[in-house]
């Protein structure tokens, strides 16, 4: 498990963290979301004891990053580009950080076909194209077969068949009961994958909660169609929805699907179109993450 208890990183003139606690658990996807500047990155650099704390608590397993035993065994993280000697082979990358994590090197050729380098192996990291230089530091993280993950910004870089593939992967280690804390700017993909959600803004927690919460949250817009959209305006605004006009259809916000369908029933005006679309997380995330 992941906690934040009252996180706080403080500069001379600035608070990139201000009092930030949430919770990532096991058998979990959490998205971390903020604006660049947010304080995103500093929160994942105090978890991985890259950055010391002003005040509050950062804990992995219930303990500080520095005081586990064996860190590369509980906690794989994916943080910055660049993480490999350019010279090196992709191969001889993940066997001298296997020695270091006390993997063997079946481990090192089982990742190499996970992430897809197994016939890129012996070429220089520094030929590496950016995605695949993600898809190494993914294998890198999960050499000490560690239960927590913590992702900054893993997909980028990566085609739309890598992304296809990191989701599955990260899918499949929540399932088998780790925890992963994945920070992406690809909102509409990390709305396929995670299970909950914490948005920061100016340092802070704006909102923590699952995925299925926060989409139940936010404002539901109603696309209407129907034989005369004037009298349709009217009557929605008498009933307090605001409308709006694109093209022939009205944006209805105020009501729901079965309301709108009783006024225009009411009114006497045939519906060609009634659809809901339900506020994405991006929506909601840009609404938060302002306020």
């Amino acid at each position: 498990m992941i906690e934040t208890i009252d996180l706080t990183k403080a500069y001379r003139r600035v608070r990139a963290v201000d009092g930030i606690s949430f919770v990532a658990r096991p058998g979990r996807v959490t998205g971390f979301l903020g604006l660049n500047g947010s304080g995103k990155t500093t929160t994942l650099r105090m978890l991985l004891g890259l950055t010391r704390p002003t005040s509050g608590t950062a804990l992995i397993n219930g303990q500080p990053f520095g005081e586990l035993k064996n860190p590369l065994r509980e906690v794989g993280a994916v943080l910055e580009q660049g993480i490999s000697h350019p010279g090196q082979s992709g191969r001889a990358h993940l066997i001298t950080q296997a020695i270091l994590a006390g993997a063997s090197r079946a481990r090192v050729n089982l990742l190499l076909e996970t992430v897809g380098l197994a016939d890129a192996d012996t070429q220089r990291t520094g030929e590496y194209s950016l995605g695949m230089r993600q898809r190494l530091a993914v294998a890198t993280a999960l050499l000490g077969e560690p239960r927590v993950l913590i992702l900054d910004e893993p997909a980028n870089g990566l085609d739309p068949e890598g992304i296809v593939w990191l989701r599955e992967l990260l899918r499949a280690h929540a399932d088998a009961g780790g925890t992963v804390l994945i920070s992406s700017h690809l909102l509409a993909e990390l709305a396929q994958l995670i299970d909950d959600v914490v948005i920061i803004a100016n340092g802070q927690v704006r909102r923590a909660a699952t995925l299925a919460e926060l989409a139940g949250e936010g404002t539901v817009r109603l696309r209407v169609r129907g034989r005369d959209p004037v009298r349709l305006w009217r009557v929605f605004e008498e009933a307090g929805a605001e409308v709006a006009a694109e093209d022939d259809t009205l944006q209805v916000y105020g009501l729901s699907p079965e309301d709108a369908g009783e006024v225009a029933f009411a009114a006497g005006v045939p519906l060609y179109e009634l659809a809901a679309d339900a506020p994405s997380l991006e929506q909601t995330f840009l609404e938060l993450a302002a306020s």
